[in-house]
């Protein structure tokens, strides 16, 4: 790609340029792709509405960008390398020919049964290239990819297909992942039992487990393959249409669906991906993320094949059948780049050298983190261990909302500093402000993270509810788009995020909202009311520390029975991501006069710091913290 930046100086004047003449900046870096038609206007947008389309007029579609235009010159090249769970079974290398014959089947599969332009498809896949295959088919019909991570519960499924009211379902008999087989159809056959607006559901194989397939339903994805050719032309999509919803947790109810669009997100997605890992032609990027959230999204399938990359794709955990996993991998495919979580790095501090130890990662050039604020401990070790202090850790700082990186040093070129995310790219304009919304100026301070102009990849509105977008993001500050993250910046002008500053957690790189936590808890019967907060965790960054009260105060063996049976309501309504870690009866909530939870006093209890809990007398019965404190977890 022309657009990769290559020093220091060059990111500098880039910025500039990006910040003096934002539209002129990115019609540059958009040329780089194959437009059917170019497009009119670079830019619209407001931030009141909100209102942002990039690349107006412009038409175009995603898997001619990612597909079609490399066939000539690398169609040979591997697209994706599957490595599977089992270390035992064989893995999958696909060429970009290869890919692009599959893309072009699944895409007819799903049009011979009934998916057009526009309609939303929900899939719900295990990490087999299958899945990677079933996004560009939708793209490449102009049909609208929903992907539930595969630890959701059928309730969490059902959520998310009524709220985009999807037509199909792509899913598989079952899943594996590490030990564990999932049984994915039949979570989704417990979940379309509320959900009307499903026709069709297509089925892969792949653990042969028994399932149970509907007359008139359900369908096997390989007879369904059997029917169909190779020839299918791309369709043609406004830069404006929606390419994908991807459902994020916020700090009240229910998931909301993030929209992204074909064109913005598109180049973002790729600008992004060639600067932060500084790729070159022929390296092998293994992001170890899963494709249900964004990271998978943008950075295994759709920024590294707009630049023609080599993806591997990761079916297992970095703990099976050992720690050493992740270096197995490493060491098989020889891995250029590797961008991971600091979650799976504090996990696999914990096993000592090793695992580490018997295997050649001299093929690491490039390190990533993301999900979270990676600790110093955790950069260190990473550093020191796996890079070999040779290669650059690149802290990404971005959101699903995003779409893309927004802050994060690029590899070899910006100096690195431990536990900073550094400067933002190109095009990406973030403020500090105070709780008023007054913008912080200078160097050396610290609020909460906003940003004044659009870049691409930015979230045009939650699916079916445009007011809510409006609200969760751009009604805090008005003219500004709000992350919900506190962040330092430096002396030297370098970005630190300190975590959330709404009632959102950030658990092992997901977030997770107490909102949806405590509905959970509170649907367990016998619970009369709930809070939830986070705290400090090693492996996780933050755990899920929950109070409860409930009808009658457990004791004992009682205590020990109704907290498993909390843990099972909550995996069953949201999924197993989101069980507490701790959890304590109580028989009050500090509340003030008016009802609010003073969740700042439950957070310190939950940190072990009880020595300050700064005015209490203002509660409406201040003894009940006293009783938190004499019975923390």
């Amino acid at each position: 790609m022309n657009f990769q930046i290559k020093t220091f100086e060059e990111y500098q004047t880039a910025y500039q340029k990006s910040i003096d003449d934002p539209e002129n900046f990115w019609a540059e870096v958009a040329q780089e792709f194959q437009w059917r038609k170019p497009w009119t206007k670079t830019l619209q947008w407001n931030f009141d509405e909100p209102n942002i389309k990039w690349f107006q007029g412009g038409k175009l579609n995603i898997t001619e960008n990612c597909l079609d235009r490399h066939l000539e010159t690398r169609g040979d090249q591997p697209a994706i390398i599957w490595e599977p769970n089992d270390p035992n079974e064989a893995g999958v290398t696909l060429t970009y020919r290869m890919l692009h014959d599959q893309v072009c089947r699944m895409a007819n599969v799903l049009k011979r049964n009934g998916v057009q332009k526009g309609d939303r498809v929900c899939i719900y896949m295990p990490m087999v290239p299958e899945l990677a295959i079933s996004l560009l088919a939708c793209a490449r019909i102009g049909a609208v990819h929903s992907v539930v991570f595969g630890g959701f519960s059928a309730q969490s499924i059902a959520d998310r297909i009524n709220d985009a009211a999807c037509k199909l379902v792509i899913t598989a008999d079952g899943g594996y992942r590490g030990n564990k087989e999932i049984p994915l159809k039949s979570v989704v056959d417990d979940a379309l039992i509320g959900c009307p607006t499903v026709t069709r559901v297509i089925v892969m194989t792949r653990t042969r487990t028994p399932v149970a397939m509907l007359k008139g339903r359900d369908v096997w994805m390989e007879q369904e393959l059997k029917q169909v050719t190779a020839d299918c032309p791309a369709e043609e999509m406004d830069a404006e249409d929606m390419l994908f919803i991807l459902y994020t947790s916020g700090s009240t109810g229910k998931p909301k669906g993030v929209v992204h669009t074909c064109g913005g997100y598109m180049v973002y997605a790729a600008y992004t991906f060639s600067n932060v890992f500084q790729y070159k032609q022929g390296q092998i990027h293994f992001c170890t993320a899963d494709i249900g959230w964004i990271t998978g999204h943008s950075y295994i399938v759709y920024g590294p094949l707009a630049c023609g990359a080599t993806s591997l794709l990761f079916e297992g955990v970095p703990t099976y059948p050992d720690a050493g996993r992740f270096w197995d991998v490493v060491d098989k495919h020889k891995v250029n780049i590797l961008y991971t979580a600091p979650t799976a790095i504090r996990s696999l501090m914990g096993f000592g050298l090793e695992p580490v130890e018997n295997h050649d990662l001299s093929s690491l050039q490039v390190l990533g983190s993301v999900g979270e604020p990676i600790n110093a401990e955790a950069w260190h070790w990473y550093d020191d261990n796996i890079g070999k202090n040779k290669c650059p850790i690149v802290d990404t700082w971005w959101q699903t909302e995003n779409g893309g990186i927004l802050i994060s040093p690029l590899a070899g070129i910006t100096k690195t500093k431990p536990t900073y995310a550094t400067l933002p790219l190109p095009g990406v304009q973030p403020v500090l402000v105070d709780e008023n919304g007054n913008v912080i100026e200078g160097n050396g301070v610290s609020g909460n993270l906003c940003m004044k102009f659009p870049w691409p990849g930015i979230l045009r509105t939650t699916y079916g509810d445009h007011e809510r977008c409006r609200q969760t993001y751009f009604s805090a500050y008005p003219g500004l788009y709000f992350t919900g993250d506190g962040c330092l910046r430096d002396e030297d002008g370098y970005y630190r995020i300190t975590g959330r500053v709404d009632d959102v957690l950030n658990v092992s790189g997901h977030r997770i909202g107490t909102a949806e936590v405590e509905n959970a808890i509170n649907m367990h019967t016998g619970v009369v009311e709930s809070a939830v907060v986070g705290y400090p965790h090693d492996i996780k960054g933050q755990g899920i520390y929950a109070y409860v009260i409930t009808d009658q105060f457990p004791e004992g063996h009682d205590a020990d029975l109704t907290k498993r049976d909390i843990l099972a309501t909550v995996s069953r309504v949201i999924g197993p991501i989101a069980k507490p870690d701790k959890i304590q009866f109580v028989t009050g909530l500090p509340k003030t006069r008016s009802g609010k939870i003073m969740r700042r006093i439950l957070r310190k209890i939950a940190e072990g710091d009880t020595s300050n809990l700064g005015d209490t007398t203002t509660l409406l019965d201040p003894a009940v913290v006293d009783d938190i404190k004499a019975g923390a977890v």
